[in-house]
């Protein structure tokens, strides 16, 4: 594995079956798989990665806009797959951010999709074609 190489992602959750439904359902589309389970969280792994999501109940909501995280971004294929993943995400717990720039929110060579959960989690998803400077 190369030094420095993301090894996994930790998110707490206020609602463990909700983030399933909507983060879950994501990771799937994109190729992960489940790695593990227990009764206050479950992970998805993509070769050597994995992202994890456990309730806890000791914290505050989180929100994208609050000191910590801001977002995950995710590399996806084509243009035509964000667009079919930013539609079909509505279903499962997604709303569109930046909708009034889709899907040049981060600039007009750069094409993504930005999604934000019903627990304040904001994913971009990124299509392969074309540069995008690093944030």
């Amino acid at each position: 594995m190369a030094h420095g190489a993301l090894h996994h992602v930790e998110l707490w959750v206020p609602d463990l079956a909700r983030a399933e439904h909507s983060i879950g359902w994501l990771l799937r589309e994109l190729g992960w798989t489940e790695y593990q389970r227990w009764s206050a969280g479950v992970s998805w792994r993509l070769g050597p990665t994995y992202l994890v999501v456990e309730h806890s109940p000791a914290l505050r909501a989180h929100h994208r806009l609050g000191t910590g995280l801001n977002h995950l971004a995710f590399h996806v294929g084509t243009r035509e797959l964000v667009d079919d993943l930013v539609v079909r995400a509505t279903d499962h717990g997604w709303s569109p951010l930046f909708a009034d720039k889709y899907p040049h929110a981060g600039g007009p060579a750069h094409y993504a999709g930005y999604l934000e959960n019903t627990d304040g989690f904001e994913v971009e998803l990124v299509a392969s074609i074309g540069s995008h400077p690093a944030g």
